[in-house]
């Protein structure tokens, strides 16, 4: 069964997309979310109207047109064995998606009133890998599409991959007040694939007493967590099945910024880590 925070895989399944979020279908502002299934030869037409967005290859690779550029995306053969190139599409653009062989492709959006930039590549081979946490903390992030990774006018993404039995998104931590210096106003959603047939982890949001939420939610492949404020973390991998989710963030303000504040009764675990190593079963795949 889906909640209104918990978003089973299928339950928002619209035409072509496995997985729709828009701002309106989650009741807030700016992020947004499509996950699109192109079969051998298909093609998918894409208005991004007043949204920017990303096409990110999960699995495949594909052509993304528009009317002044071309975009050939080498895409990988799934999440857990290389970062990927994308594209990156500015509102009030009329792009097409392609497949030859097919693929599963994620499309993060963000909904914004300035339009500076232009239809661009982006490189697999410049997106950072970092290594964050240690012990059974340890993480993968690949940032995508972050403040001083790759330019977006309000876009947020990067994917985080988990060891089997490991735990991320933890110390718990929250970014839904706006405080300069401190804290950014960021409605976020998790998007998740597991290693293995029955692979499966754990997602936690929890609130304040001025603005509840409590999500417990077992998250399988193609499951969807909205996190419109709150605490959220930890993200907890099973043992024997690795987990992956894919970040999009975005929000009000108007300087682009993704700054956190951890919850204070465990933010102490980040000293733990000092004394620990990196867990060695990191990074996944080609980045090894």
């Amino acid at each position: 069964m889906s909640s209104k925070y918990h978003v089973r895989r299928g339950t928002s399944a619209d035409g072509p997309y496995d997985v729709l979020v828009t701002p309106e279908t989650a009741g807030w502002g700016y992020s947004g979310l499509r996950i699109l299934t192109l079969k051998p030869g298909e093609a998918h037409p894409l208005s991004t109207r007043d949204s920017e967005f990303l096409v990110l290859p999960l699995t495949g690779s594909c052509t993304v047109t528009t009317d002044a550029k071309t975009f050939e995306l080498e895409g990988r053969t799934g999440v857990f064995a290389s970062v990927t190139d994308f594209a990156y599409l500015p509102p009030e653009t009329e792009a097409l998606i392609s497949s030859a062989q097919g693929g599963l492709f994620a499309l993060p959006s963000a909904r914004t009133e300035r339009s500076s930039l232009s239809a661009r590549y982006g490189r697999k081979e410049d997106v950072p890998v970092e290594l964050r946490g240690a012990g059974a903390c340890s993480r993968q992030v690949n940032n995508y599409c972050l403040p001083g990774t790759f330019d977006a006018d309000q876009l947020l993404v990067c994917e985080v991959l988990t060891p089997g039995g490991n735990w991320s998104s933890y110390p718990p931590h929250k970014h839904d007040e706006a405080r300069p210096g401190v804290e950014s106003e960021l409605e976020e959603i998790y998007y998740f694939e597991v290693s293995g047939e029955n692979g499966f982890g754990y997602q936690r949001v929890y609130g304040t007493p001025e603005r509840p939420i409590d999500v417990l939610a077992e998250v399988r492949s193609g499951d969807t967590v909205l996190i419109p404020h709150g605490w959220h973390g930890p993200s907890i991998a099973a043992p024997g099945y690795d987990l992956y989710y894919l970040n999009v963030m975005a929000g009000p303000g108007q300087d682009r910024a993704w700054l956190i504040c951890d919850d204070p009764a465990h933010g102490w675990v980040r000293d733990t880590w000092r004394s620990q190593d990196v867990d060695d079963r990191l990074p996944f795949g080609e980045n090894r």
